[in-house]
């Protein structure tokens, strides 16, 4: 049944998309890998890779390679520095030179749990260069994770961006929801949708991506 109505959501989304050139009025989507690889009894290697489209299917916008180093804190709390590398094609159906850009961030994660709902907050600095200039940003992420079998569970997110070099801070907000299913112990995937909001527009996308996470302490043991 969650498979057929999962299936149900792909089609409504995809079928819906209007045929307007405004990229605002698509149904874009987003391909993602994200990974966490443990290699101490604190420390565990992240690493992430997505595809961002403006059209489900095609349009080119975005992609994002990201590496780093996570500590564990506390079972709660945790501390993750790294480097990500941004290249974006900034104009929609229009040709264009796409703008590269590095990142350097800093994420304080911190989770907990009310029952069987998992909560996880997220705070993110994060450092932005240009070829000929950088801007400063503040995230905070509220994640809730609920299983509704052994194998599946339901995702919802609220993801605010702060903008430090502006006198209007707030430029982005991100909403979304949708469903995990766990493959086996190391992977999981991804479906879901969110809704990006910018002080003059907004985008509505797809996610859908896996989730591996492996334990490389076991092996050495």
């Amino acid at each position: 049944m969650i498979k057929k109505s999962l299936l149900f959501c792909v089609f409504v989304f995809y079928f819906t998309t209007t045929k307007a050139q405004n990229a605002d009025k698509q149904l874009g989507a987003w391909y993602m890998y994200n990974g966490s690889h443990k290699i101490a009894d604190k420390f565990a290697i992240k690493t992430m890779a997505h595809f961002r489209y403006y059209e489900v299917l095609s349009e080119f916008q975005q992609e994002i390679y990201r590496l780093g180093l996570n500590y564990t804190i506390s079972p709660k709390v945790n501390f993750t520095v790294g480097y990500s590398y941004v290249n974006t094609d900034t104009e929609f159906k229009i040709s264009s030179r796409n703008l590269e850009e590095h990142r350097l961030y800093e994420d304080f994660n911190i989770s907990g749990k009310l029952k069987d709902l998992k909560l996880r907050h997220r705070l993110r600095f994060e450092h932005r260069f240009f070829n000929t200039f950088s801007s400063h940003w503040f995230r905070y992420d509220l994640n809730a994770n609920y299983p509704i079998s052994k194998n599946w569970s339901v995702y919802a997110f609220n993801e605010i961006f702060l903008n430090i070099d502006k006198s209007k801070k707030i430029v982005q907000n991100w909403t979304g929801a949708g469903f995990l299913h766990k493959l086996n112990t190391n992977l999981k995937i991804k479906l879901g949708y969110f809704y990006q909001k910018f002080p003059d527009n907004v985008f509505h996308r797809l996610q859908i991506g896996i989730i591996l996470n492996t334990n490389h302490l076991k092996n050495k043991k």
